[in-house]
């Protein structure tokens, strides 16, 4: 008991400095995205939601994630003192996702024409989506994140997250004073990237200790596979995972912007933005819980995983609820307000995004705990069912009943997602009661 505590106290310990800066990050963010949405009106507002949302899609879906690996494997070579094991392991996931990142990158600039026609882009919003590519880079950082979480640097986490909505404030109040309309906002947004990029792995690198950023250079990358065992097989579950669990999120804005135009996306967009306030909680829950269980996992302590994780994860149910209420009553009152009244209609969509994030709240530790138990395939499966379900149900509804389908939709992804997340860790735990995992 003393030990499942103590993991408690640390997953929530971590959560509260990610949220220190995530929280500061998510005022900043009403005033830029308040400041792009009374700007641009609804359908210029969707085509810079599209634009930024197509390129991180094509970024979550060929980028290669090292972060799990990281904090998993890293943390049994902090455990035994090995410092070399530790520099192959950074060098060699930082090379994989750094070269991923540049075929995104490619891949994004390419297709960006294409892709801007059927969304009813602008031909300068096209124009502009081939340099706006590099804002893939901004999903190029999970390896140096993952070693400031294994070394327990949760403050600069928090710190980092405060870069892109500063970055975007900044840029965003500019453009607006000097009424650039859409072209400066897309300027503004893939400044905020870059830099999202670019400050991380300047605060991992600046972290790391001189000898084991000398090693890190120069490491031989041969002995990764045979120090850790089943790194492949793990690095591909679980960026897998990565992907399938986000895919929901990047997708469904394009979906709805396909099938239901810009302006549609733009009111999405705004509704989406409202209720993240639900979500980080969750995300953070389930980054900081991820450290943490990984610790547990390397020491073989399966069933403290599951304990640890049910309970944290009620307990973010819990502070999350009033919230959700607040949405079902102000809503339209907050979408005025963050956009004026041509969102107004954005207002009945936040309370149906209100109840679908609150019962996703589950997910991100439930996905950390499956992960640290190195399981990340499972997981992986379970969000991509969830993820094409809702793909499936938007194709389906949207044609016949409009943006009304959008919130009802949503809300059956959730349930879904769940379900299969609780069942998948429920057949762990059983699998491992007699047996328990060693990492």
């Amino acid at each position: 008991m003393a030990e499942d505590r103590g993991a408690l106290r640390g997953i929530f310990g971590n959560t509260l400095r990610l949220l220190s800066g995530k929280a500061g990050a998510g005022v900043i963010s009403l005033v830029y995205i308040a400041l792009a949405a009374h700007a641009l009106g609804p359908r210029d507002y969707g085509i810079l939601v599209l634009v930024h949302t197509y390129v991180l899609a094509v970024g979550g879906i060929i980028e290669f994630p090292g972060w799990h690996a990281v904090v998993r494997y890293g943390a049994q070579a902090l455990l035994a003192g090995d410092e070399q094991r530790l520099a192959r392991l950074l060098k060699c996931a930082a090379a994989l996702e750094l070269a991923c990142g540049v075929i995104a990158v490619v891949v994004a600039a390419l297709l960006a024409p294409w892709i801007g026609a059927k969304l009813g882009w602008s031909p300068r919003a096209i124009e502009l989506s081939l340099p706006y590519s590099l804002a893939v880079l901004a999903t190029v950082r999970a390896t140096a994140a993952g070693y400031l979480q294994v070394t327990g640097r949760f403050g600069l986490l928090g710190a980092h997250s405060l870069v892109p909505p500063v970055v975007r404030l900044v840029g965003a109040f500019v453009a607006w004073a000097g009424g650039w309309g859409l072209v400066g906002f897309l300027w503004a947004w893939l400044a905020a990237a870059v830099l999202e990029w670019a400050v991380m792995w300047i605060m991992a690198f600046a972290t790391m200790p001189p000898s084991l950023r000398k090693l890190t250079v120069r490491a031989d990358l041969r002995g990764v596979r045979a120090e850790n065992p089943g790194i492949v097989r793990f690095m591909l579950g679980a960026n897998a995972d990565v992907t399938f669990a986000e895919l929901a999120a990047r997708v469904t804005p394009l979906a709805i912007g396909w099938l239901g135009g810009p302006t549609a996306a733009g009111l999405f967009a705004i509704a989406q933005r409202a209720t993240t306030v639900i979500a980080q909680p969750a995300q953070s829950l389930g980054q900081a819980a991820y450290a943490e269980l990984a610790k547990l996992a390397a020491k073989g302590e399966t069933a403290l995983v599951i304990s640890t994780i049910a309970k944290a994860s009620g307990v973010t149910m819990a502070v999350a609820i009033p919230v959700c209420i607040l949405f079902g009553l102000f809503g339209d009152t907050f979408a005025r307000l963050m956009g004026g009244d041509g969102f107004a209609a954005a207002g009945g969509l936040m309370l149906w995004l209100a109840i679908a994030r609150t019962l996703l709240l589950c997910a991100p530790p439930l996905s950390a705990a499956l992960t640290a138990l190195g399981r990340p395939s499972l997981s992986a499966s379970m969000n991509l069912a969830g993820s094409l379900g809702l793909i499936a149900l938007l194709s389906f509804a949207l044609p016949l009943w409009g943006q009304g389908a959008i919130g009802p939709c949503i809300v059956a992804q959730a349930v879904l997602t769940m379900a299969l997340l609780a069942a998948a860790l429920a057949t762990q735990a059983r699998s491992t009661a007699s047996t328990p995992q060693t990492a």
